[in-house]
């Protein structure tokens, strides 16, 4: 038989087990989005019972060190301090790490709140890169919260360590420089830690995409849509993957990720795995993994949980260029993270974590742009050589479009019927319509973006790259 015949009957075959891997990726979102419903209604009940200001005079809300790394980023840096300073919470320090910054960074942090050096000594519980000087504003000033350590570059991991060195306080919230959080984002965060504070480690909260919003001195004034369409498409996607996803996860006990734009930690089981790895680029993902592998192999308690509701706005790339970079950057480090800890991958030994969650990561967030990828190439063959089942061709294109088109529109009524950030009926209708939009042509480009970033991953690339920012400082309008 000819060569030809064998490709055409691989084609052929192929085309079912693509068909398969997206029926089932689907079939598990779906369930996903149910557990994601069940708990943020009963979240919002609960906290329709809570007094926020109660909560924040309570003798047992615990003290936090808010940690900034920052390198470049004199755009957004002295907005995202700005809108710490203004949090509504009882007791906490704002520690920035300016990571060996090339621009004027240090230079706008102490013009802005009139720091000066000090002789305090830099004591490396975590072993970083060089601190060159600390920085701190005068007791009698408004500032007084804000301590800035200079470094030597060492990367976002290096710079959070040296904050975790640096701290005084049993909690640390790692927040991003280009960030800007809400009032009581907090408050909120650090509930589980006063329910539960031995047995969590960790917290997330809601990452919300800034662009388009009316910001002024550090604050969110008007939540409104970006008037294009890319930073658009992004808060789709944030949606998606933080009510549809990480939710879920944080019910079941199966949560492996807390972003790092937005993070409250307890410090102790931090400190005991040495801190974030300064060998990956997703640093974030690599310590829930490693603190769920250290404290679960000691047979103690490790929750990390997800908060809908606390707010963290960020500027998100509006340009293909840095949002490629980007993107490609998540893959490699979620690789790293997985490769890393593949020990956890079906052993019994870490319950629903090694069982469940793990294979999850691998077998969908890792594998599924390349598999998707690969499903339309198998199509375009099977059109070539002739052996097209359209009822197949018909149902992957349900699957891998209509069913992304739903799960879409679903995580942006979800959030319209519970948290209902957005107030405008037009932006409503803008996101219904970026739901649609988003897996025509920008779902797929994203995806060879990840793929991008997986063969950096094999080729062992290590760099970080460079994010252009415009900053979120607007007038409001």
């Amino acid at each position: 038989m000819s060569l030809f015949y064998w490709m055409a009957r691989f084609v052929n075959n192929t085309q079912y087990v693509v068909l398969f891997y997206f029926l089932a990726v689907n079939t598990f979102y779906l369930i996903l989005f149910v557990i994601s419903l069940w708990a943020i209604l009963g979240y919002v009940r609960r906290m329709s019972y809570r007094d926020l200001q109660e909560i924040t005079r309570s003798k047992l809300t615990p003290p936090i060190s808010i940690l900034i790394p920052a390198y470049n980023e004199a755009a957004n840096i002295t907005s995202s301090v700005h809108a710490i300073l203004q949090v509504n919470y009882p007791e906490y320090e704002v520690i920035v790490i300016n990571d060996g910054s090339t621009d004027d960074t240090l230079q706008k942090l102490i013009q802005a709140f009139g720091l000066r050096e000090t002789k305090r000594i830099y004591h490396q519980t975590i072993p970083t890169k060089k601190v060159k000087g600390i920085y701190a504003a005068s007791k009698a000033t408004p500032w007084a919260k804000v301590l800035v350590l200079d470094k030597e570059n060492g990367g976002k991991a290096d710079a959070l360590n040296a904050g975790i060195n640096v701290s005084q306080y049993p909690l640390f919230c790692s927040v991003d420089a280009d960030s800007i959080l809400e009032k009581d984002s907090l408050t909120r965060v650090a509930l589980p830690f006063m329910e539960r504070f031995g047995g969590t480690v960790g917290v997330g909260g809601i990452v919300r995409v800034a662009n388009g919003c009316s910001i002024s001195h550090g604050m969110v004034m008007k939540v409104r849509l970006s008037k294009k369409w890319l930073p658009r498409f992004q808060v789709v996607e944030y949606l998606r993957a933080f009510l549809s996803g990480r939710i879920a996860w944080s019910k079941l006990n199966g949560l492996l990720i807390v972003s790092g734009a937005f993070g409250l930690f307890r410090k102790d089981p931090v400190i005991d795995v040495k801190g974030f790895d300064t060998s990956t680029v997703g640093e974030d993902m690599e310590l829930v993994l490693r603190l769920h592998r250290n404290l679960r192999t000691k047979e103690r308690q490790c929750r990390v949980e997800f908060i809908p509701d606390p707010v963290c706005w960020t500027e998100v790339p509006e340009k293909l260029k840095t949002l490629w970079k980007q993107r490609s950057r998540w893959q490699r480090g979620l690789g790293q993270s997985l490769f890393k800890h593949s020990f956890v991958f079906l052993n019994p030994r870490y319950k629903l974590i090694g069982l469940l969650a793990a294979p999850y990561f691998w077998a969908v967030e890792f594998m599924s742009p390349l598999i998707e990828l690969f499903g339309y190439a198998v199509l375009f063959l099977a059109v070539v050589f002739g052996v097209a089942q359209w009822a197949a061709f018909g149902a992957f294109f349900a699957l891998s479009v209509l069913m992304g088109i739903n799960l879409s529109l679903l995580a942006v009524l979800l959030e319209e019927f519970t948290l209902h950030r957005y107030p405008g009926v037009r932006d409503l209708l803008r996101l219904l319509a970026a739901s649609v939009l988003e897996n025509l042509g920008y779902r797929q480009m994203i995806n060879l973006a990840r793929l991008n970033g997986m063969i950096d991953l094999f080729r062992r690339k290590s760099h970080w790259g460079t994010m252009e920012r415009k900053g979120l400082e607007e007038p409001v309008r």
